[in-house]
């Protein structure tokens, strides 16, 4: 029996993980979890798994709770995501909070020798350097949820001592894999949100629309394993099969193939180094007509480029990049902006803010807060105005 922290039971990750407890109820445990503001979902999560702690990290009154729940210890606020993060005896932490709260959260983790699955990506992305120093010094792997990453560290497993020479994730290419650059730049929210493949939050679901989920993930690969950003590569594979690769010495390519199913990762996670059934549906080859690749193509999808723009230049940047598409991506989603100036914006605000090289904790949260105010401060500019 294992027992396990889940920060952002409520969201996709979170709620399939539970799914996953729920189906291997002798080798899980919730101890502790967090929610956001579906608290009625989050309730009954409680009902259900019993877990010693809880809390929503938008705070309710305490008589809210359910007079049936307060058997547990609640805590709200930001405090809730460090207490079940580091105070809770947990044998391993799900950080599947979105946005760069994740990075306060493994760092919590990690410091006080926890497991960490990891599901947030800008943990990586704004803070790697830090993460996976504190990783190395208590002795445990990052163990990743994301399925292009999960993917590429099983293929890895596989691999024995033979080491990589080249990642390569693959993208689903989104809703606008063949649009003409001009109609991607006047898309709606609607068609945006309408992943061909993937079920996922709103914001994850804009990322993938413009492929800056990609980029993201090409800077979490460089920080996983440690893998310079020449050597990391993404191919559109739009019928999400094959979920990453890894490109050996002698040019042997080890792929992990899968249908679309979040569950697959969140299991690998959980269960490492073993695998347990999750319950999803099987690949049929013989149904399969084809598996077709394309080359990402830069002129629709800006933000992509953006990516390798930010580890070359290093420091915090990437931690600017995050912060800027994350205002970007909320103003498009308020009608703010057009779609296609997503990218635009985050470029714009990359160009204007500072880096810190060599950069502490404090440092990062301090470059992610300056982005945002630029964004917002270029968002307020007329050649943002919609």
């Amino acid at each position: 029996m294992q027992t396990i922290s889940i920060l952002g039971s409520t969201g996709s990750i979170g709620t399939q993980a539970l799914q996953l407890v729920a189906l291997h109820p002798d080798r899980f445990r919730v101890v502790a979890m967090t929610g956001h503001r579906n608290r009625e979902l989050f309730f009954e999560q409680v009902r259900q798994f019993r877990p010693e702690m809880a809390g929503l990290t938008e705070p309710i009154p305490m008589e809210e709770i359910p007079a049936d729940l307060r058997f547990c210890r609640w805590v709200m606020g930001k405090e809730a995501l460090h207490v079940a993060a580091a105070e809770v005896p947990a044998d391993m932490v799900l950080v599947s909070v979105v946005g760069i709260a994740g990075l306060q959260s493994v760092m919590d983790a990690l410091q006080a020798n926890r497991q960490v699955l990891l599901a947030n990506k800008e943990a990586l992305v704004t803070g790697g350097h830090l993460v996976m120093d504190a990783a190395r010094r208590i002795g445990k792997p990052l163990l990743p949820v994301d399925s292009e990453h999960s993917a590429i560290f099983q293929c890895l497993q596989g691999a024995g001592p033979n080491k990589p020479e080249r990642l390569i994730l693959t993208a689903s290419g989104g809703p606008f894999r063949t649009w003409e650059p001009k109609d991607i730049m006047l898309a709606t929210k609607e068609q945006a949100l309408k992943h061909p493949n993937w079920s996922m939050g709103r914001k994850i679901t804009i990322d993938s629309a413009s492929m800056m989920n990609k980029a993201l993930e090409v800077i979490e690969a460089r920080w996983l394993f440690d893998m310079p950003a020449e050597k990391i590569d993404v191919l559109i594979h739009p019928q999400s099969v094959i979920h990453s690769m890894v490109e050996f010495e002698d040019g042997a390519v080890m792929a992990q193939l899968g249908t679309p199913d979040m569950r697959l990762p969140i299991l690998y996670a959980m269960s490492w180094p073993e695998r347990l059934a999750t319950g999803g549906a099987r690949l049929d080859f013989a149904a399969m007509k084809a598996l077709t690749f394309e080359q990402p193509d830069l002129t629709r999808f800006p933000g992509l480029g953006l990516a390798y723009e930010a580890l070359k230049a290093g420091g915090t940047m990437s931690a600017i990049l995050n912060g800027a598409n994350e205002i970007a991506v909320d103003a498009f989603l308020h009608d703010r902006i057009r779609f296609g100036q997503i990218a635009q914006l985050v470029e714009e605000t990359m160009h204007a803010v500072p880096v810190v090289y060599h950069a502490t904790l404090d440092q990062v949260f301090e470059s992610d807060r300056m982005a945002r105010a630029k964004a917002q401060e270029l968002l307020k500019t007329s050649r943002f105005a919609v």
